[in-house]
């Protein structure tokens, strides 16, 4: 039912610790690909990830490790993996997460009752923890089915970015007592690190393709195919947020070329 697809560059304990957390999950009908464009090197020959992979293959995952080079940017090598899907299901994760057991059944049972483009399970910096921040955790709630909706830099609706600062939604979903057995769709500008994609619905709309218009330099390329999946069919989050992130030091430095501004969302 699920591609988990986990492109990764120098970071081999962090794509171990990633990999083992799918080890965990209690939804197990997933197949795992992960994408390497280390250049000096392989992710792939860390004993870490040796171990973690051997592990998702002793419980039936079908596991596939890939090199691809030469680096062209983000948003091709975002393609090249979505280029590997064949399930009607494609969870994109980032290298250095750690996903709470229930995250994966929760996306793809929410995906499944909404019919959206996608669902996704933001990221939370739990070094953030007494870090509380009631300014940016205006939480809007989808209180019916979810459904396409525009949303462009400089509109309100781009400020819902800030929920998903620091620790912002594990205060959220603390205060609110949100659980996994009672999970809520919100409304979202868009979600970093953890998104299940419908695979049709993503590549209706060009996928990561229009990494050709893009300067190899670029970032936001996740941002932009989700808005624009989610002009077309809709898209959302959901709470509670079983996702952490390792809060490593970014591997994108130059952040200027930025894909949702210098491409249209429709």
């Amino acid at each position: 039912m699920i591609d988990i697809l986990i492109p990764t560059y120098c970071r081999p304990a962090a794509l171990a610790v990633t990999l083992t957390s799918l080890c965990a999950q209690t939804y197990r009908d997933f197949r795992v690909v992960v994408s390497d464009q280390t250049e000096d090197g392989s992710a792939f020959e860390s004993g870490e990830v040796q171990a973690a992979l051997r592990v998702l293959q002793s419980h039936g995952h079908v596991v596939e490790t890939l090199k691809h080079l030469p680096r062209k940017g983000l948003a091709e090598h975002r393609q090249f993996l979505l280029n590997q899907a064949i399930a009607p299901y494609a969870l994109f994760l980032d290298d250095d997460l750690i996903l709470e057991p229930w995250v994966v059944e929760c996306l793809l049972t929410t995906i499944q009752t909404e019919q959206c483009g996608f669902v996704g399970s933001a990221v939370i910096g739990l070094s953030f923890s007494e870090d509380v921040r009631p300014h940016q955790q205006i939480l809007e709630f989808w209180e019916g089915p979810v459904e396409p909706e525009i949303v462009r830099s400089g509109t309100p609706q781009w400020e819902r970015y800030k929920l998903h600062n620091a620790a912002n939604l594990y205060h959220v979903q603390q205060q609110l007592k949100i659980t996994p057995d009672h999970p809520r769709t919100y409304r979202v500008a868009w979600i970093g690190g953890c998104v299940m994609y419908d695979t049709t619905k993503l590549r209706s709309v060009g996928g990561f393709e229009f990494w050709r218009e893009l300067p190899p330099n670029h970032c936001g390329e996740d941002v932009l195919a989700q808005l624009r999946v989610m002009a077309a069919f809709g898209g959302c989050g959901v709470l509670p947020s079983g996702v952490y992130h390792q809060e490593l030091p970014t591997t994108i430095r130059d952040r200027s070329m930025d894909a949702p501004q210098l491409l249209p969302v429709v």
